[in-house]
């Protein structure tokens, strides 16, 4: 595994830390496949409950290195995107796992779109979140022009985009962007327990909820609605919608297993 990102396992959570924070955990080509990995590891590692995402240093992340993007033998835009961030978000909506992204601090450009892409998203007080694309002459990648106006509206993505306004956690969270706000001193501890949270709940239907989510971003409602059927269908099948249910009956804590 790259030194450019940490992984660390407590119980059933893996923590992914991107660990270039002189360079405020902005991304070359090695980190972005380091995650990549990562992610997979996730995926076929059955210990594995729940992900988070978290940056070192100051900074969640700074989005694409320049120096790199840049660089006469470098990789091109069109590979930065089609080989580095494409795959990251891709495999984070369809990892059949809960993540939490945890932004420690400034989230931009690509940075910010990764994050925004985990399913329970928290914040220090000090972060902040920009789209930073327009400030250089690009347009938002990473899913950004699919997340953020889901997440806020049209409009208002629309002007943070064109803009490149710096959005304050504070904000974010008002406007709907993210989950919850915490104290820069607790974003550490709080977002851990955010996480260990969900390793221990039912996670095969939390999976089936991501995937339901996902669906609903293009579904008509008739389509969704079959969905939740196939779904519902697929969920009380489960070893946790019997553990569950059973615990309920008897008046106990249930054991998940995300089976």
């Amino acid at each position: 595994m790259s030194s450019l990102l940490i992984t660390e396992r407590s119980g059933g959570v893996l923590t992914l830390r991107f660990n270039r924070p002189d360079k405020f955990n902005s991304f070359v080509r090695e980190m972005a496949l380091a995650v990549q990995d990562a992610l997979d590891e996730a995926r076929d590692n059955a210990e594995i409950r729940a992900v988070r995402i978290i940056g070192s240093g100051k900074a969640f992340c700074a989005g694409q290195d320049l120096v790199e993007a840049t660089a006469a033998d470098g990789p091109s835009l069109s590979r930065i995107v089609s080989e580095h961030y494409n795959p990251i978000i891709l495999k984070m909506r369809d990892l059949s796992l809960p993540i939490v992204c945890a932004v420690n601090g400034v989230a931009a450009g690509a940075g910010a779109n990764i994050a925004l892409a985990g399913d329970v998203v928290v914040a220090a007080e000090s972060a902040s979140f920009i789209q930073a694309f327009s400030k250089i002459g690009l347009i938002p990648d990473s899913g950004g022009t699919y997340t953020l106006p889901r997440l806020v509206g049209f409009q208002k993505a629309s002007a943070l985009m064109m803009l490149g306004d710096k959005v304050s956690a504070q904000e974010a969270e008002k406007m709907g962007m993210i989950y919850k706000v915490f104290s820069d001193e607790t974003l550490e501890e709080e977002s851990m327990k955010l996480a260990s949270k969900l390793a221990l709940m039912p996670t095969k239907a939390l999976a089936f909820t991501k995937a339901a989510l996902n669906y609903s971003m293009s579904n008509d409602l008739k389509k969704q609605l079959e969905l939740e059927d196939a779904l519902q269908t697929r969920a009380g099948h489960s070893h946790d919608y019997q553990e569950g249910v059973q615990a309920f009956l008897e008046k106990r804590s249930p054991n998940f297993k995300g089976e």
